[in-house]
């Protein structure tokens, strides 16, 4: 394991100032609003920030104040994030951040969860926290191989883990991370305590007898879901079937690239969230200067014929339901598959828990691993 510092060259900033100064815009018809995706005028107005407010600089010194290293594991880079706790009795948790976010998700609960006494918090629900970026994401840098789905992820993470002396430890995600962090508890079971998740879909049960006693909001939930699942989102389309194709036009154009996060940081957020647009401009950067739009696209690719798969685990399971998330999951029928012994209903807040609600999620981080602690 090597010490890891982020440095971008100052000629890669240069390349990219001359690129949003030559950007071809298209063309919107009026009145369309959001109805065919992002805005020009939002794009518009982020770029702008971009190229003469926003200052990159500054942001990779705040990630630089954490600990950092890389390392290879099963044969391609893993950079992650590794900040140690100061109380003894610390909680080793792994958290892995999703599609389009980064580690940067994750930047505001790192003091927190690592130093509670700080924060307000109770010293005894400290934890040791490591971050990695998913192989083809960020400054772990393009997969080199065919093969790289979620599964492998996580057993990734596993390694990670042995490697950094940790026996007992706990996982943490959403989106992705959701599945990573199941996956994770199913590839170490004898390590893996506990799975906290802010995203767990619960598919519409094939057996009808499942929905006996359901109430009107658990039914309309699986009507939301039954309806994600029969037309999912356009970026699940493409990434799924067309990773390389997108990736040309993403990893050849910076306002290319922002849009397609940007839309979704718009879209699958709580509308009264106010996710700081600096941190949705370093997420965007760390997809452009480490050339990873292909490579995070292919995780959809890769993962497409296990994503349903059934993962089981002895670890319990705490759940933070977020109301305005991509779908949202039916208690009785998580229970099925999982050992449910943490559930909160959050009331703010969507798919990008991190940035939208870290004081909320933290607590509640906190409070399913506190018995768990051992």
């Amino acid at each position: 394991m090597k010490p890891f510092r982020i440095d971008v060259p100052q000629a890669d900033l240069d390349d990219l100032a001359q690129r949003l100064d030559r950007t071809r815009w298209s063309d919107e018809l009026p009145g369309a609003g959001s109805s065919m995706g992002i805005p020009q005028a939002r794009v518009r107005e982020l770029t702008l920030r971009w190229r003469t407010g926003y200052d990159w600089r500054a942001q990779e010194a705040a990630i630089n104040a954490w600990d950092q290293f890389s390392t290879t594991i099963d044969g391609t880079n893993v950079h992650f994030l590794h900040v140690r706790s100061a109380e003894p009795g610390a909680l080793p948790l792994v958290l892995t951040h999703g599609w389009p976010g980064s580690v940067v998700e994750f930047l505001d609960v790192l003091g927190p969860l690592t130093d509670p006494r700080r924060y307000g918090g109770d010293p005894a629900d400290a934890f040791h926290v490591v971050v990695p970026s998913i192989p083809g994401f960020g400054f772990s840098g393009p997969t080199t191989e065919p093969g790289w789905d979620f599964l492998r992820v996580a057993r990734a993470w596993a390694e990670l883990m042995r490697r950094l002396g940790y026996e007992r430890y706990g996982a943490q995600g959403g989106d992705w991370g959701t599945g990573v962090s199941r996956a994770l508890a199913a590839a170490a079971p004898e390590h893996v305590v506990g799975v906290h998740l802010n995203y767990l879909p619960t598919p519409p049960p094939t057996d009808p007898a499942l929905l006996d006693g359901l109430g009107a909001e658990d039914l309309a939930r699986l009507e939301r879901t039954r309806r994600y699942l029969a037309e999912p989102f356009g970026h699940l389309r493409l990434q799924s079937t067309r990773p390389q194709t997108l990736g040309y036009a993403l990893a050849d154009s910076p306002v290319g690239q922002l849009a397609w996060i940007a839309e979704k940081f718009t879209e699958w957020a709580d509308p009264a969230s106010t996710i700081d647009d600096d941190r949705l401009l370093t997420d965007v950067m760390l997809y452009w200067i480490t050339g990873t739009a292909a490579s995070s696209s292919r995780l959809h690719f890769e993962s497409a014929a296990n994503r349903t798969v059934p993962i089981s685990f002895p670890a319990p399971v705490g759940v933070a339901v977020l109301p305005h998330d991509l779908v949202l999951p039916v208690r009785r029928l998580a229970e099925r598959a999982y050992t449910i012994t943490h559930w909160t209903e959050f009331d703010r807040g969507g798919h990008f828990a991190a940035l939208e609600v870290p004081g909320a999620l933290t607590e509640d981080v906190r409070a399913f691993f506190h018995p768990l602690r051992g």
